[in-house]
């Protein structure tokens, strides 16, 4: 799907890979790049710095509530237009505690954030996108949604759930025979400061422009999976190959995957 003279609506667009894909996208001639975040002065400040490329709005949505996002979708699409393209980035990461010490609110929180609110934000557009049998939902997810990892328990929860839901919208989507399709994304640890004092041993941390640029590639070619490295499309099928014990001392002690949170503290100011 092309970019160019689109309205691009991208959750949690205020910072991160969120803002430079909306940059990104308002280079490569998007009509529109719409803005839902809950940090105001973000949204205005993106607003301030992107108005050389194109046009930016910017709305006040906490998108894991639904009564919120109906409105804010409403208010959306009488001021911006339809949307024709959805990426479901806002997302957040409590911890690096095991599971014994979570709360039940740190759990609701991220379950809500990453899991229900892409939910919610695609279930209010997709229809309208069905109507005019055109449109892009992509998701954001995580590998940590393919390969299970210790003190990110609740986080790894969350992002398997948006990727086993993103996938089966996809099938819907594909058996309705419709224009309207799903992308799904998971990219290893990101330079964004989500993950500050994380400490990947031998597979690097990846650059936030790299990311956003595989992500709209990937929409743009209407791809149905990107994993980010390339080589975390093959996570499955190392785990169906190896018995868990190697498949856990190769990922966990070689490539020290599993000691990655230990060093945890993401943004300060979070």
């Amino acid at each position: 799907m092309k970019l160019q003279n689109s309205n691009i609506l991208i959750t949690g667009g205020a910072s991160g890979i969120g803002k430079i894909m909306g940059r990104m996208a308002l280079e490569k001639g998007a009509k529109c790049f719409i803005i839902w975040d809950i940090n105001e002065a973000g949204i205005e400040a993106t607003k301030a710095e992107f108005k050389k490329y194109g046009r930016v709005e910017g709305y006040i949505v906490n998108v894991a509530d639904p009564q919120i996002v109906s409105e804010a979708y409403k208010k959306t699409v009488a001021e911006c237009g339809e949307i024709d393209i959805l990426i479901n980035c806002a997302g957040v990461i409590a911890s690096n505690k095991t599971f014994d010490e979570i709360t039940p609110e740190v759990i609701f929180k991220t379950m809500n954030i990453n899991a229900i609110a892409p939910m919610l934000v695609a279930g209010a557009m997709l229809p309208d996108m069905l109507k005019r049998n055109r449109g892009c939902v992509c998701n954001i997810a995580s590998a940590g949604g393919m390969l299970s990892n210790p003190k990110m328990s609740v986080y790894s929860a969350s992002k398997w759930a948006a990727i086993g839901w993103s996938d089966s919208v996809r099938i819907e989507l594909q058996e309705k025979k419709s224009n309207v399709y799903f992308t799904t994304v998971a990219p290893y640890y990101i330079n964004t400061g989500m993950f500050d004092g994380v400490k990947s041993r031998i597979i690097p941390i990846l650059k936030p422009e790299y990311v956003a640029k595989r992500v709209l590639r990937g929409i743009e070619r209407e791809k149905t999976f990107c994993g980010i490295p390339f080589g975390f499309h093959f996570i499955r099928f190392w785990q169906f190959l190896l018995p868990t014990r190697i498949f856990d001392f190769f990922f966990g002690k070689v490539i020290g995957i599993y000691h990655a949170m230990d060093h945890f503290t993401g943004r300060k100011n979070a």
